[in-house]
Formats: structure tokens, C-alpha cells, sequence
């Protein structure tokens, strides 16, 4: 046997004692200690391997047995302390009412394509154009995930393209304002306090709280905080002073729907782009139960997690075709697709998450579903019924809170505290306690984004799960009922520190945070925890029925 032969030998002993059924261990101290044996004897009858060599080639063969393992291994034999965080992680999500509107569950086609050897391609450029070799069926998967954007949301190819490679929503925001301004070019948005996204700019008078006020000029346009809407005319005054390059439609905690054509109005009066961000209503645009932007704007981004249930990814939609017509017949083209997609790559990323693509690819098919339509029609009833008990008069059999805007058109619903004398931080810290998770937003009147006065709380999660309307009039009392705690641990925080002489801590966060502790002592925290625990863990996740 030759020396090629002799360590083919060993390393296909090495293959089959990783991959074979029988015990790794058991093999490698039969079948490929005999495999070395008969080698050794016969290399010392001919001019192959000497016994110091093979020694070293059954310790490569050794290595390569545990590492073959090690490969082929699961998570829960791999790496046993991750794989019980992750299942400690499942059993939250499964115990929790999930009021966050910017979560959802995606589905297990979904995540068996995120656990996929896609993840192992490198493929910088763009299908048909890439860095590496080896990227045929990379490039049918981005262009199936392209394709299927564009059928999602009724568009026609020769008058729309999209870029599927951004890594998430923020980073796809200002990936298109690099593509489109220069520094210090100037950009709308709406205010954060009102219901605006980082991502859109935001800024104190001493700080600029987000980079996007660093690299660029920005100045935020504002709710009519009597009504709870955007206020259209002050934006329009405001545009026409201060000439913006590009005007960001989109919210992260605005609950009625956005006037798209009033923008395209004001938009070309100051010859600015129109951005839509649906990052929060894309899955309800897609299923056409909300008005999208896709008609009025020349640019739309959206993250890909949220209400369109897929991967956390990003899509960025621009305009192809004609942009105008000037007073003597001449026509302007639009000029984004080169500079966007070069702003994605090499601008700012390098090799796409080819993983995360191709699960949005599944996301995109599942939203075009009657199934989908059917659940995001039932978001929109969830949220319609969650903001009428909270928000009609006792005398009507509400609960009597302030809701922003007065309801919702959407998936979210954004409720004041303020009347109630407490605040959003105390009042999700109290509701995580109790299984409950929710988060603290700013609402109008807040004098800072760092203490929000409000509550933001959506559909989407839940309606997954399989909530109605029955099920969220429910949880407006489990709110109802967090809310009274956390006003009642307030108060005894409040007295409790001036009974310690400590009268100037009295009103801090971190005073209540200390007192409530983890809310074990407390009977009613412990009861409408059991109580909640009892009831959601009855409604399945898309894993309990996976097979």
C-alpha cells in the first residue's frame, strides 16, 4: 500500500467513525486501530510510511475524529450552558403576554432558513457581480428574496427595485440618506418625543442623542398635541423655511395612519425626497389592510421582524423611471438605484448576511398567504379593542386612560400616564414582574425622551399566538391592574424615603427599582403573576408545533 493509499486509509476510518451511528469512540479504537496496524506492517515491506510517521498521522486522524465531532455535535451536547439560556428564553417568551409592537414570533420556516449553511457563503457585490466564487445559488436566493419584495407589495419592476442586503432598519436609513445628501444636507423627521424614530434624527439642546444629527442637519416636525396627529401645516411651514433634502414619513410610536399624499405635496414645494419608513406596518401594508407609501414616495425602507414576521433584516425600495416632467416637456430620471445600492456595498457593509436573506425570502411568501391577511386583519381588530377598554370612561365600561390621539389605526396603541400620577418606566417594570412585557415612550408633553410618560403597547405578538378580541379586553385589565400596583409601591417608595431621612431621592426611579425589588414580597405582584403565567402558557408558539 502506497503512502497516498495509507492515509486515505486513515482519514476514511476518521469519516465514518464521525458520521456512523455506532459510537465515534468505539470505532476509532477498533476499526481504525486495525486499519493502522495492517498499515503499519505493510509500510514496513515497502518504501511508504515509517512508524514515526504513522504515529503522526494517526494523531492527525485522532484530531480530526474530535473535531468531526465537535462539528456534527448539537447545541444541547456542545454547549450545554447556551442551549439552557436559549430554553429558559423560549419558556419566557412562552409564559409573557408580548406587548412590544415591534416584536413578533416568526414562524419555523423561517428559522430553519436562519439555521441554514447559507450562513457559511461569503458573497460581497450583488448577484451576477460578486467578489467571491462559488455564489450560483446565493444569487438565485437574493434574487428570489428581490422578486418575491416586489410582489409582496404590488409593485412593478421597471418602476421600483429594491436592495435586500441591509442588516436591519436604522442601518438602511442612513445607508439611504449617505446615498442621497451630503454632510451637514438637511433632513425631517418627526420628533422622537412625538413618536419618531432614532434613526430619523434626534437631538437635544446640549446633545446630539443620535449620529444622524451629527452627520447631517436635522430638524423634527411634531404632533399637534391636542389632537394627537401630525400637524401638516406646521410641517409644511416649517419645509418651506427650511428646505430639507429629504422628509422621513415613518414612526415608531405613532398609532394613525401617516397622509402620504400631503407629503408628496409638500415635498416637491421644497424639491426634497419623500422616505417613507414602514418598519412598524410593512406585514400590514403587505396584506393590504393599511395604505402603503408606495404611491407617493421615492424611497421606502422597512425592517423585516416586525409586523411582516420574518428575520431581522432590512428592505430598501427606490424609485426607477421617470422622476418629473419640467414646463417644457423634459423629463428628469430618478438616479437611486446605483447610488443606494453603492451605499449599501461597499459604502458601509461588506459580505450580505446571506442566511438572513434567504429567510426573508420565506418571510415574503408567507405574506402573501390568505392566512397572513387574515392575521394581520385580526392585529387590527386586537388593537382597535385593546384601545377602546382602555380608553372609553368607566361610565362606559372602560378603564378610563388617556389614549394619544384619542384610538388607533394601526397595531399600536399609545397610552398616557400622566393623569394616573405615574410614569412608564415604573409602570413596565411593574408589568414585567407580573409576565408582562411592554415598554416606556415618550408621548406628547414629555419634557425629555429620557422620561416618557407613556406607554407603548401593540397587537402583533400576541394576535400570533392566537389572541382576540375577547383576549385583549383581558389584558387591558392585567395593565389596569399593573398600574395600581405600581401607583401603590410609589407611594410606600415615596414614604418609605423620607422615613429614612433621604427626602431628596424620593422621586427617583432608582428609589421605586430598590423598593419593589423583584416583587416577591409583594401578594398582588405574585398573584397576577400565577394568574397570567396560567392563562398565555395555554397558547401555543410557533415551535411547540414544529415537526
Amino acid at each position: 500500500m502506497s503512502s497516498f493509499q495509507s492515509t486515505a486509509a486513515v482519514r476514511a476510518c476518521a469519516r465514518r467513525a464521525a458520521f456512523s451511528t455506532t459510537s465515534a469512540a468505539t470505532l476509532t479504537s477498533t476499526t481504525c486501530r486495525g486499519a493502522a496496524s495492517r498499515i503499519q506492517l505493510q509500510g514496513q515491506r515497502s518504501a511508504g510510511l515509517a512508524p514515526k510517521s504513522w504515529r503522526r498521522f494517526a494523531s492527525s486522524s485522532i484530531a480530526n475524529d474530535n473535531q468531526q465531532k465537535m462539528l456534527a455535535s448539537h447545541l444541547q451536547s456542545a454547549d450545554p450552558v447556551m442551549y439552557d439560556i436559549i430554553e429558559k428564553e423560549k419558556q419566557r417568551q412562552k409564559q409573557f403576554i408580548n406587548l412590544i409592537p415591534s416584536e413578533n414570533f416568526t414562524s419555523q420556516a423561517v428559522l430553519d432558513a436562519l439555521g441554514s449553511p447559507m450562513q457559511n457563503k461569503y458573497s460581497e457585490g450583488y448577484p451576477g457581480a460578486r467578489y467571491y466564487g462559488g455564489n450560483e445559488f446565493i444569487d438565485a436566493s437574493e434574487r428570489l428574496c428581490q422578486d418575491r419584495a416586489l410582489e409582496t407589495f404590488g409593485l412593478n419592476p421597471e418602476e421600483w427595485g429594491v436592495n435586500v442586503q441591509a442588516l436591519s432598519g436604522a442601518p438602511a436609513n442612513l445607508y439611504v440618506y449617505s446615498a442621497l445628501m451630503d454632510t451637514h444636507d438637511r433632513l425631517m423627521g418627526l420628533d422622537l418625543p412625538h413618536g419618531g424614530h432614532l434613526s430619523h434624527g434626534y437631538q437635544t439642546p446640549t446633545k446630539k442623542i443620535s449620529f444622524i444629527s451629527k452627520y447631517f442637519e436635522t430638524l423634527p416636525y411634531r404632533l399637534d398635541e391636542k389632537t394627537g396627529y401630525i400637524d401638516y401645516n406646521k410641517l409644511e411651514e416649517m419645509a418651506i423655511t427650511y428646505r430639507p433634502k429629504i422628509i422621513v414619513a415613518g414612526a415608531s410610536a405613532y398609532s394613525r395612519l401617516i397622509d402620504y399624499a400631503r407629503l408628496r405635496e409638500i415635498c416637491d414645494k421644497v424639491n426634497a425626497y419623500l422616505m417613507a419608513d414602514m418598519a412598524h406596518i410593512s406585514g400590514l401594508v403587505a396584506a393590504k389592510v393599511l395604505p402603503g407609501p408606495f404611491n407617493h414616495a421615492d424611497i421606502v425602507t422597512t425592517t423585516s421582524h416586525k409586523s411582516l414576521r420574518g428575520p431581522r433584516g432590512a428592505m430598501i425600495f427606490f424609485r426607477r423611471g421617470v422622476r418629473r416632467t419640467n414646463k417644457k416637456g423634459e423629463k428628469e430620471m430618478y438616479n437611486l438605484e446605483t447610488p443606494i445600492n453603492a451605499s449599501v456595498f461597499p459604502g458601509h457593509q461588506g459580505g450580505p448576511h446571506n442566511h438572513t436573506i434567504a429567510a426573508l425570502a420565506v418571510a415574503l411568501k408567507q405574506a402573501q398567504s390568505p392566512e397572513f391577511r387574515a392575521y394581520q386583519s385580526q392585529v387590527l381588530a386586537n388593537a382597535k379593542a385593546l384601545a377602546t377598554r382602555l380608553g372609553e370612561p368607566k361610565d362606559k365600561n372602560g378603564l378610563g386612560y388617556t389614549i394619544v390621539s384619542g384610538g388607533t389605526d394601526n397595531h399600536l396603541v399609545l397610552i398616557d400616564l400622566k393623569p394616573q400620577g405615574i410614569d412608564g418606566s415604573r409602570v413596565e417594570r411593574v408589568l414585567e414582574l407580573v409576565g408582562v412585557a411592554a415598554n416606556k415612550n415618550t408621548v406628547p408633553g414629555d419634557k425629555s425622551a429620557l422620561t416618557p410618560g407613556g406607554l407603548r403597547i401593540g397587537t402583533p405578538a400576541m394576535t400570533t399566538r392566537g389572541f382576540n378580541e375577547e383576549d385583549f379586553a383581558r389584558v387591558a385589565d392585567i395593565i389596569d391592574r399593573a398600574v395600581a400596583i405600581a401607583v401603590r409601591v410609589n407611594k410606600a417608595a415615596k414614604e418609605d424615603a423620607v422615613k429614612k431621612g433621604n427626602e431628596k431621592a424620593q422621586n427617583r426611579i432608582k428609589t421605586f427599582m430598590e423598593y419593589l425589588g423583584n416583587g416577591e414580597n409583594d401578594p398582588e405582584i405574585v398573584q397576577l403573576r400565577s394568574e397570567v403565567e396560567s392563562w398565555v402558557g395555554t397558547y401555543p408558539c410557533p415551535w411547540d408545533q414544529s415537526s
